[in-house]
């Protein structure tokens, strides 16, 4: 049995001596610390914590944690992590003026990323999402979902997937997989949005499920793409497969996204930009997580979700970067907690609690990470000398992590 000893935290951070549940409302507000701390793991699971006048003497390494907070690691929910190439040239197209519609129309955006996914090799995709994941890991980020959706056909999405797969079997961290074939209608069924949901219903599930290669299934349920009627029969068909719904709601418009979500018992609904009384409502009487990505809304110059209002009345709240080519190409956990803080009104405690817990919970890990927990993975980051946790959000522009352990490990 291996084990690992942090000794001498300024605090432990997010610790619970009982079992966690998602945490809502006011709750959110609270942060619960163990000041002058020591944290054990062993066998890649956390399995001891207290103050320093309980430490162990021993342990096959100690990492001394004097003037520094121990954390668990981010959960991040909600990525597109496997891509084939940026597109700054619709940055560019921004800045001259063009809405992220009207480039989608012209054939850039979701339909530039598929067009540049299909000609490139399974190895090469692996490569650079590979990559990807090891700076994310650098943030602190210690699970993460992934989706496909940059294929828009059958082998592409099924290369997407399993390139996923291939990832999962080799990171070091827990991935949840995420079929988002339903992302855009591809260019070659412009005029046959039917023949497309054929496609994906009836081609692209079948041996999705056969390879055993998501958890999700997720669509685009806005303006300009699936609507609520179609997301419900294509969300019914992925449960006739096993995969529970994650879906993308009220990014550009209010649209009936959260509503289908619902209806459909998604696990989460992600962005919602566009959020008003009735969507608030629906939440509050379902077990669906609404899931903000404020880096999108501030790329692409959008209303930021009213998280602020969702809290007050009563919601969980979960952060996580979307990390994608055209509307987040960053995956950068600790700057999401300062968007949400400084452009949603979240407290800091709030903001650590939906990047952490909270996450945990929209992948179904919540029992196994995002915690400091007796039990859970071995997952936790230890910062540089700073004076509190508020500072993380409030210097947004800094590297505040000095360690990322993993399963009990350095990485």
């Amino acid at each position: 049995m291996s084990s690992l000893l942090i000794r001498g935290a300024k605090a432990l951070v997010q610790v619970h001596e009982h079992p966690v549940s998602l945490v809502k409302g006011a709750q959110m507000a609270h942060l619960p610390t163990l000041e002058n701390a020591w944290l054990l793991i062993e066998n890649e699971r956390i399995t001891a914590f207290g103050t320093m006048e309980t430490c162990p003497e021993r342990a096959d390494e100690i990492v001394d944690a004097s003037g520094r907070y121990v954390m668990p690691t981010w959960c991040d929910s909600h990525t597109h992590l496997v891509f084939a190439a940026s597109r700054e040239e619709e940055f560019t197209y921004r800045i001259k003026g063009m809405s992220y519609e009207e480039i989608a129309q012209n054939g850039g955006g979701i339909l530039n990323s598929a067009r540049k996914l299909r000609a490139m090799p399974e190895e090469a995709l692996f490569e650079a999402a590979w990559n990807r994941l090891q700076e994310v890991i650098g943030y602190g980020t210690g699970a993460i979902e992934i989706k496909s959706g940059y294929g828009l056909n059958t082998d592409s999405e099924l290369k997407m997937l399993r390139v996923i797969r291939d990832i999962k079997a080799k990171s070091p961290i827990p991935i949840k997989a995420t079929f988002l074939g339903a992302h855009a209608i591809p260019a070659e069924y412009k005029s046959d949005r039917e023949g497309y949901i054929d496609l994906l219903i009836n081609d692209m599930l079948p041996q999705i499920h056969a390879e055993g290669l998501a958890d999700y299934i997720d669509v685009f349920c806005d303006r300009g793409f699936f609507t609520p009627e179609e997301t419900g029969r294509i969300l019914e068909a992925g449960l006739r497969y096993g995969l529970k719904a994650k879906i993308h709601a009220n990014e550009l418009g209010i649209t009936g996204g959260v509503q289908a979500g619902v209806r459909h018992n998604a696990i989460s609904v992600d962005h919602l930009e566009h959020c008003g009384d009735e969507e608030i409502e629906c939440l509050l009487n379902s077990n669906t997580i609404p899931t903000l990505l404020p880096s999108c809304a501030f790329f692409l110059g959008l209303p930021y979700p009213p998280a602020r209002k969702m809290i007050d009345a009563g919601l969980p709240v979960t952060l996580a970067t979307d990390y994608n080519p055209g509307s987040t190409p960053s995956g950068k956990m600790p700057f999401v907690l300062s968007l949400a803080c400084i452009k949603m009104k979240m407290l800091p405690e709030e903001a650590i609690n939906a990047a952490t817990i909270n996450g945990a919970f929209a992948m179904e890990m919540g029992h196994e990470t995002g915690s400091i927990a007796r039990g859970n993975w071995g997952n936790v980051m230890i910062t540089k000398p700073i004076p509190s946790v508020a500072y993380i959000p409030y210097s947004f522009g800094g590297d505040h992590v000095e360690t990322v352990i993993l399963k009990g490990k350095k990485h």
